[in-house]
């Protein structure tokens, strides 16, 4: 977009607006922000070549390169990260951009920013992304969507107030794949569906941990404060930065926050779990303590009645605990890495994410996908193209922004589905059934429960 308001010199030209500016501009006329229609942002909806959106990463290690990679060919015009050891490849390769170590400096300093790609530890989504929308942006947030509950509430909230464009990195979202699912579900070949078990063969990193890790000096490129953010303060540790904070229930939110808003994604959608206005939860594990993730899990999340929909319990299991397999499967079959089984009255449906080929929907037995009846196609697909395009949810997002529409799984999907994953670890941590009242956003049944959906942040730091 910097291309579309600056002279043929490169100057800056007064009298051009910028998408954004113009977002904000037209909603405060408004008397409140709004999505302003596409054939207003963008003609009839189709950005000219030229028009491309300036784009910052924060978080640019391991998988916030990637996903920059994926944003290419916009302009990414800033980089934001504590510890620019981990960061250098990414400078390296996006050298034109500005660098920055704290993100609230950037926003400051930088004003031609549209768009931000937010791929940090859990711990610190909710307050960039939060910053990120209160300044106009557009904003890309990586999986979980939030370390708490109550911060995937307020980013849904914010992203309504802002009208800003917005995606969770759940790439799956945006798969052929799951739109078969919903299909499958609402065509009724699979008939009612009660029963659901989804599960995943991580944590691949340490959990279970009772003692804090022992302390060092931090590496030279890494400022600490930052990386603790609204966080209690703890002396640093290899054992959290760079790899392995995901098992800390400080920073990460365990196998459980990790995936659930991968695997569950599909069943979420699929069965409508959104529409239920409160329903129960209820864990076990091995190995969880006051300052990590349990080793093992097993979560049950029981809904009530949606629509025409029955009542519904899905079960969540991780570590070494595997489901029940259904009648049908393959004795000499590998059972996936992670995946869900959809228990219908007529037919089960596996959904197997690391399926070749990314066919990843398909009835149990195998044989029946010759003798059942497919349902029609009624859910638009992402775009032309193969069928597994590994940068097709970053641009789907993309596009997004340009056209003024919102993403596949923009914060009013990604929030709630937030909510219901993270719902599981309260219940892990409560030792006992919760019932949640979606409404109220309250734990009806344990008030001390109710007080593990929302952390007290760091003095300096806040949503």
């Amino acid at each position: 977009m910097s291309n579309m308001n600056t002279s043929p010199n490169g100057s800056r030209n007064p009298t051009a607006i910028s998408k954004r500016q113009f977002l904000k501009t037209a909603a405060s006329a408004l008397g409140a922000f709004t999505i302003v229609p596409a054939q207003v942002l963008a003609g009839k909806g189709n950005a000219s070549p030229n028009e491309k959106l300036n784009i910052a990463g924060i978080g640019i290690g391991f998988r916030g390169f990637r996903n920059l990679r994926q944003c290419e060919p916009e302009n990414v015009v800033a980089l934001c990260d504590v510890d620019w050891g981990l960061a250098a490849p990414a400078a390296k390769h996006f050298s034109g951009a500005k660098t920055y170590t704290d993100y609230r400096r950037m926003f400051d300093d930088q004003k031609d920013i549209d768009a931000v790609v937010v791929s940090t530890p859990d711990h610190t989504h909710a307050v960039i992304t939060a910053a990120a929308m209160r300044r106009g942006c557009h904003v890309y947030t990586e999986m979980p969507l939030a370390h708490d509950v109550w911060e995937a509430r307020r980013l849904a909230e914010i992203a309504r107030e802002t009208g800003v464009v917005t995606q969770m990195g759940n790439e799956s979202h945006s798969h052929y794949s799951i739109r078969r699912v919903c299909e499958w579900v609402w065509s009724g070949k699979l008939g009612a569906v009660r029963e659901v078990e989804c599960w995943t063969n991580r944590p691949g990193w340490p959990q279970g941990m009772d003692t804090p890790p022992k302390s060092c000096r931090p590496p030279q490129s890494l400022n600490w404060d930052l990386w603790v953010g609204p966080a209690p303060m703890v002396d640093y540790s290899s054992a959290y930065h760079p790899c392995d904070w995901k098992g800390w229930r400080n920073f990460g939110t365990g196998a459980l926050g990790a995936m659930g808003c991968y695997v569950m994604d599909p069943v979420f959608w699929a069965l409508k779990l959104d529409e239920a206005p409160s329903f129960s939860v209820e864990a076990d594990s091995t190995g969880i303590t006051s300052l990590a993730y349990p080793r093992a899990s097993t979560v049950r999340y029981r809904f009530p009645t949606r629509g025409d929909m029955p009542p519904v319990t899905i079960t969540w299991r991780d570590g070494d605990r595997k489901p029940p397999w259904p009648d049908g499967w393959p004795e000499n079959r590998q059972s996936p890495c992670h995946g869900a089984f959809l228990l219908g009255d007529e037919h089960t449906l596996v959904v197997d994410q690391v399926a070749e080929n990314y066919e990843w929907a398909r009835l149990v037995p195998e044989s029946l996908m010759r003798s059942v009846d497919h349902p029609p196609k009624t859910l638009p697909r992402i775009k032309p193209g193969p069928r597994w395009d590994p940068t097709r949810h970053q641009q789907d997002w993309l596009q997004a922004c340009k056209s003024g529409e919102q993403a596949g799984s923009s914060f009013d999907y990604s929030g709630p589905l937030t909510e219901m994953v993270l719902l599981g670890n309260v219940a892990l941590a409560a030792g006992k059934p919760i019932h949640w009242d979606k409404k109220k956003l309250e734990i009806t049944n344990d008030a001390e429960a109710s007080r593990l959906l929302r952390r007290q942040y760091r003095k300096g730091w806040n949503l």
